[in-house]
């Protein structure tokens, strides 16, 4: 059996994985972490799982590279519009565009401002709950998970709520075309949806001009204001990092809250543990992010020869770093494929680390701890059906379908 497991471990590639590895990758994360934690992949990248190994890289910005100029040249087609995109976007860029961003979003995300949004959450959150009482059956994200980010997400750029509609499919899209290995048909998708959400993004941005909001709680406004002369962003800078907001506050805290309930469903125990101490739910939020990371892989690229685990790597070399991997690592977490929602300490690292640590932590923590102590609290004995959906994706991962019966 070791031997097997070695074989599968060494012999693992990214761009054409295992039957069942979408569904359920975590045995062959293990055997990565056991037997091949640095492993060169056939197309030249390399796969990194160990925690250590992630968290520094993670941290420094010389040696490893977000800018995937080089990498998406090929992937997308150079000039296209996911290309544009993926380059513009602040998660895979480096200093000065990160940094001028990255700025202008945090002092729009303040403590002090996410607290302000909490009420309006909280009757988000309740409204839903509402909705689904009496109905008995429901679809635990369409009804639910994904409701939520989108509406905080579109409160923060104030974007009217009769245009809302089409913002989780464009997500989707854009998102699905990070997968390691794309069909034309998400490609074409993809393109499509870039080219659509830039041309609505720009009437909005125009109307948002003529009629500013609120700098203090219009991230939209704020981003357009800029932060003085050298922080003012370019048109495309400004409508490609909008669609980088709407998308990174979307999909991974769909899959945190639709995760975190399959999770406790599949663990009684720990359903029970919390029902019984409902302090614990920030623990259990972390929990749910180290044990089902909404997202999956990372990547950098090394700018200069290194060696990491004794293999050398050359400039210019594509990283992937499994999140989902490390987050397992038993070097680093006691008993790593147990859920234990009161986990601590808790090093996941879910939200990345290091200066591209994710600029909305402590908004999707928030979303998860209200969501899922809230649904708790009004359908305790929910209960899921068959008929679960996994996305079928193996760098986010969440659920398509998650139907239940509320109890």
């Amino acid at each position: 059996m070791n031997g097997e497991m070695r074989d599968i471990a060494t012999g693992f590639d990214l761009a054409a994985p295992p039957e069942g590895f979408a569904d359920n990758p975590f045995p062959v994360y293990d055997a990565l972490l056991n037997h091949a934690p640095v492993l060169r992949q056939p197309d030249g990248s390399v796969l990194l799982c160990r925690h250590a190994d992630l968290d520094r890289i993670y941290r420094d910005t010389t040696l490893y590279s977000s800018d995937k100029t080089a990498a998406f040249g090929p992937k997308f087609g150079a000039g296209s519009p996911l290309f544009e995109h993926h380059t513009t976007s602040l998660v895979f860029n480096d200093p000065p565009l990160h940094t001028r961003v990255r700025r202008i979003m945090t002092s729009a995300l303040t403590p002090r401002a996410i607290a302000r949004m909490e009420p309006g959450l909280v009757a988000a959150v309740d409204a839903l709950l509402d909705g689904m009482q009496g109905h008995g059956s429901v679809d635990l994200i369409e009804d639910f998970a994904a409701s939520i980010p989108i509406q905080i997400i579109g409160n923060l750029l104030d974007v009217p709520m009769a245009e809302r509609g089409p913002l989780r499919d464009w997500s989707l899209a854009i998102l699905g075309a990070l997968e390691p290995v794309l069909s034309a048909a998400q490609l074409a998708r993809g393109h499509e949806a870039v080219r659509e959400f830039t041309a609505y993004l720009r009437d909005l941005v125009r109307r948002r001009r003529a009629a500013p909001g609120d700098p203090e709680t219009d991230v939209l406004t704020r981003l357009i204001r800029g932060d003085g002369a050298d922080g003012q962003l370019s048109e495309t800078e400004l409508l490609q990092n909008c669609i980088f907001i709407l998308n990174a506050g979307h999909e991974t805290t769909t899959n945190l809250i639709g995760n975190g309930l399959a999770l406790l469903h599949d663990h009684p125990d720990q359903r029970a543990r919390l029902l019984a101490d409902p302090a614990l739910i920030t623990l259990a939020i972390e929990e749910f992010l180290r044990f089902r990371s909404p997202n999956q892989l990372g990547n950098r690229e090394t700018t200069a020869r290194v060696n990491i685990g004794g293999l050398d790597i050359a400039p210019g070399t594509n990283l992937h770093l499994c999140i989902g991997a490390a987050n397992r690592d038993p070097a680093v977490f006691d008993d790593p494929a147990r859920l234990d929602v009161g986990r601590k300490p808790n090093r996941h690292l879910a939200f990345a680390a290091g200066p591209h640590v994710c600029v909305g932590l402590t908004l999707a923590r928030m979303e998860g701890r209200i969501a899922i102590s809230r649904f708790l609290d009004r359908y305790p004995g929910f209960a899921l059906r068959d008929g679960r959906v996994r996305g079928g994706r193996l760098r986010f991962r969440g659920y398509a379908a998650l139907p239940a019966d509320l109890g």
